[in-house]
Parts: C-alpha cells; sequence; structure tokens
C-alpha cells in the first residue's frame, strides 16, 4: 500500500496498514544544528524519510525572503515582515490598513500569479501535483497559513481587528469579503491542479483559549471558513485543518464546518479531552507536543509519550495519523527517540 493510499484510508477510516507518521525537519534547524548530525538520523529512519540520501553539498535550503533574519519583507498583502532568526517566520511590524483611512486605496493580491506570500506558476503547480501522486504521495497542498482571521490581523494589527469585532465596524466586513474572494480563487487553482486534500491552516489557539472569542468566530470567521471549503467539498477532496494552540472552545464549530482532518495540538489541548471529544467523530492528526516532554524530557518519556498517544487516540479502523515539527534547541537524542518511537508504534494497531 502506498503513502498515499494508507493516508487515504486513515482519514476515511478504512482501515489503514499503519498509523501515518510526519517528522518535519524546519528550514531552521539547518542553521542550528550541524548538518551531519541531521543527516545521520534521517538517514537512519527510512520510514520517516524514504529515499534521503547524505550528500556532500548543503542540505540549508534557500531560504525564502519572510525567513531571513536582518531583513524586511512586504507580503503581496502589504504587511511588512521580520523575523530575528533565520529559517524561522517572523512577526508582522507594518499592518498597512492600520488606518481604516486608507482602505479606499487599499488593493488585494492577484490570485492568479499569488498565493499571499508570494508568486505562484499554477501550471508548474499542477504538474508538480501530478508528480507526488505518480511517486505514490498525496496531492494535498492548501492555503497559506493563516490564511483568514490571521490574515485580517496582519492587515489590521490584532488589537484593531479585536475592536472592529466589538464594534461592529462596518468596513470590517468588505475586508473580510476582499481576503475571502483572494482565498477562494487560490481554493479553485488548487482544486484545477489536482489536490485530493487540501488543507486550510490557521491559528486560532493561544497557551490557553482562543485568540478569538467563539461568539466573534462564529459571527465573522465560520461562515467564510465554509463558504472556502464548499467547492472542495463538493469536488469530493477531503478537508484538513491545522490550528496550532488551545482551540476547544471552538473545535465544535470546526467539524460543524466541514473539516474531516485536524491537526491539533497534543497535550495543550489535553490527550484525554481530545480521545474523548474527538475520536472516531474525525481524523485528529496529532501534532506532538514541541514544548514540555520532546524539549525537557528524557529519550525514555519521549518514547512513552508517543506510545500513550497511539494508544489512546488510535484504533483498527483508522482516524488518527501524528506529525512532529523540529525547531532548533531540541536535543538531537530527543528527536532520535522520537523518530524510533514514531517508526515502531505505527504499527501498533496493524493486523
Amino acid at each position: 500500500m502506498t503513502d498515499r493510499e494508507n493516508l487515504l484510508r486513515t482519514i476515511r477510516f478504512e482501515k489503514p496498514e499503519r498509523t501515518p507518521m510526519s517528522f518535519r525537519v524546519s528550514n531552521g534547524c539547518w542553521y542550528h544544528y550541524e548538518q551531519s548530525a541531521l543527516e545521520d538520523l534521517m538517514s537512519a529512519h527510512p520510514l520517516l524519510f524514504p529515499g534521503f540520501e547524505p550528500h556532500a553539498g548543503s542540505h540549508r535550503p534557500e531560504l525564502p525572503a519572510w525567513q531571513r533574519a536582518g531583513e524586511a519583507y512586504t507580503d503581496p498583502w502589504g504587511c511588512v515582515w521580520e523575523t530575528a532568526q533565520d529559517g524561522i517566520t517572523g512577526a508582522v511590524k507594518v499592518h498597512p490598513l492600520a488606518d481604516w483611512a486608507d482602505f479606499e486605496s487599499y488593493v488585494p493580491p492577484d490570485p492568479a500569479i499569488s498565493w499571499g506570500w508570494g508568486r505562484r506558476d499554477w501550471e508548474a503547480h499542477a504538474r508538480n501535483m501530478a508528480a507526488r501522486k505518480a511517486r505514490g504521495a498525496a496531492a494535498r497542498d492548501g492555503l497559506r497559513h493563516g490564511h483568514t482571521y490571521l490574515t485580517l490581523t496582519y492587515i489590521r494589527g490584532y488589537e484593531s481587528l479585536t475592536f472592529d469585532m466589538v464594534d461592529g465596524e462596518p468596513r470590517l466586513w468588505k475586508l473580510i469579503e476582499m481576503v475571502e474572494s483572494f482565498n477562494l480563487s487560490n481554493v479553485r487553482n488548487l482544486l484545477d491542479a489536482g489536490v485530493e486534500i487540501m488543507g486550510y491552516p490557521e491559528d486560532l489557539g493561544m497557551q490557553v483559549g482562543p485568540m478569538i472569542s467563539p461568539q466573534h468566530f462564529a459571527k465573522y470567521i465560520k461562515p467564510s471558513y465554509e463558504r472556502l471549503m464548499a467547492p472542495a467539498r463538493k469536488a469530493g477532496v477531503l478537508i484538513h485543518m491545522h490550528s496550532d494552540g488551545d482551540i476547544r472552545d471552538l473545535a465544535d464549530m470546526l467539524i460543524e464546518g466541514g473539516v474531516q482532518s485536524l491537526n491539533l495540538q497534543d497535550l495543550v489541548n489535553g490527550i484525554d479531552w481530545i480521545a474523548e471529544r474527538l475520536k472516531g467523530r474525525i481524523c485528529i492528526d496529532l501534532d506532538v507536543d514541541r514544548q514540555k516532554v520532546t524539549r525537557y524530557g528524557t529519550p525514555q518519556e519521549v518514547d512513552a509519550l508517543i506510545r500513550r498517544e497511539v494508544e489512546t487516540l488510535g484504533s483498527p479502523e483508522g482516524g488518527l495519523s501524528m506529525v512532529f515539527g523540529m525547531y532548533p534547541g531540541m536535543p538531537l537524542e530527543n528527536a532520535a527517540a522520537l523518530m524510533d518511537a514514531m517508526e515502531r508504534y505505527s504499527t501498533h494497531w496493524s493486523g
């Protein structure tokens, strides 16, 4: 069974061969650790990194403009980004609509050539999607991270946007419509490119509770989400959403809106809460802890965490996948333990 078939079966609860496991080495890691150390880890874990081969040249990726320390980057929405660390997306320092007086002359990006971060050749993107399917990988892609709510905060500023919602600012509806129209064009471009798992990544949670009240989410954001997901649902494409932080107060609305696979953080939301409220109801794409156990625990504690999560949230029918994003500062021995555990327990529910 190919990785693509296994993943689709997992999301659809159709008895996959194994629990899909994904370990992502972030761009910043190649600027923090010795290249050979990362290469050794990746070479030793072929299930997580199929076909990986060390080479004499540098694995350091060419960083996108918004991940280059010391450089300010203006995205297609006019938001000015800065980061202090190579390979890590920073924060918006200049909000193009900090003053509503500038709204009348404000021009959104052109979705024919842009996906929100920069330019995109959609014909080339379609070829890349077809190549993924040809090599047995799922054709998955999606809107840019922070496509709706966070984009509104980037444009207006978090505090200003919050006051807009509280005050019922009428121009906010026009801005939401502008952002939604751009995103909807991107959804259609991705469908034309052949995507079969459509992603709608957007962080909505803080360490405790959501960034936006459930009432404001229901009023301003959820209807837009549903309209953005409708074309993909109609086309039979699976709906995936990533959202960092504590999103327990919003989870039901996300599922009602059409999300079929939800990537949420494990310890922030609580493993037991996830099991009680989401298991069997939706595919749990579990985002493995980056704040506590994997950063400060022992390798044995890392292994125990993965085993507990697989045993608690998985089943022979599927409905569980797991992903870990490695960032600078994680002990390499814990990275090795996590890779070992993800490979070991991926077959825990195999018949």
